[in-house]
């Protein structure tokens, strides 16, 4: 029966994953420490969780298109730059050695922890800026910075997301949809590289793909304001006892 419980488990926990990732960031706060809990490598961790990934965004990108939120020609700015940085996070993370991944995935779980309490989201005016030529080339070169981190871990990549692209003056909603699109680009080209060096769990990363997507869409639908804080209230205790485990366990 422990494979029933697991399996309940890592659809449950994908689920939250993937509601969180779509309405801000750091699911993978939680999936990624679960998987290495569960006794994968880190760097089959860290693959298997990408499965999971292009399920959730694949449904949470339908879920946006059909509330006609898809602003393409941001799409198109921001996603090649995000797909070079990903190509080379994926490679470095693929040879890393597994205990020193797992020192920088607790210092990244406790700086997104800081980033979370701090929220410096909330103090940016969202003020609507045209994108001239030097905004562009500066969101280029944000968007290769991030699809790096993102190719390399993911966990709270949605955060830095959220940040960036409001200092440029973009609404949360337009964001968000930005978001989940150039994720699920990056993804499939960084799960490409963890397959293609065979640190990819497939019947795992289907698994917690399942709650990742059904988290995608409702997250995609969701505009309760007081249920989204409850949620991060519920992940900033969980990611903080995930990353104090990880350190104790290196």
């Amino acid at each position: 029966m422990d494979w029933l419980w697991q399996g309940l488990l890592m659809v449950g926990i994908g689920a939250v994953a993937g509601i969180l990732n779509t309405l801000a960031g750091g699911g993978s706060l939680l999936t990624l420490p679960l998987l290495i809990f569960l006794g994968l490598p880190p760097a089959l961790a860290n693959g298997t969780n990408r499965v999971a990934l292009v399920l959730q965004n694949v449904s949470a990108v339908s879920g946006f298109r059909r509330q006609g939120v898809f602003p393409r020609e941001l799409m198109l700015l921001c996603t090649p730059p995000a797909l070079l940085g990903s190509l080379l996070g994926a490679r470095l993370a693929v040879g890393i050695d597994g205990a020193l991944f797992k020192q920088i995935l607790a210092g990244i779980m406790f700086g997104v922890l800081l980033l979370m309490a701090l929220d410096p989201a909330k103090r940016i005016r969202q003020q609507g800026r045209e994108l001239t030529g030097l905004r562009r080339a500066a969101l280029v070169v944000l968007f290769f910075f991030i699809g790096i981190y993102g190719g390399f871990v993911q966990a709270g990549v949605g955060f830095l997301f959220i940040t960036g692209l409001l200092l440029f003056g973009i609404d949360l909603v337009r964001i968000n949809a930005v978001k989940v699109f150039v994720i699920l680009l990056y993804t499939l080209l960084a799960l490409a590289v963890f397959a293609w060096h065979g640190e990819v769990d497939w019947g795992l990363g289907l698994l917690l793909g399942v709650g990742n997507a059904a988290g995608g869409w409702l997250g995609s639908h969701l505009a309760v304001k007081k249920g989204h804080a409850w949620l991060r209230r519920v992940v900033f205790v969980t990611v903080a006892a995930f990353a104090v485990k990880l350190l104790l366990s290196t």
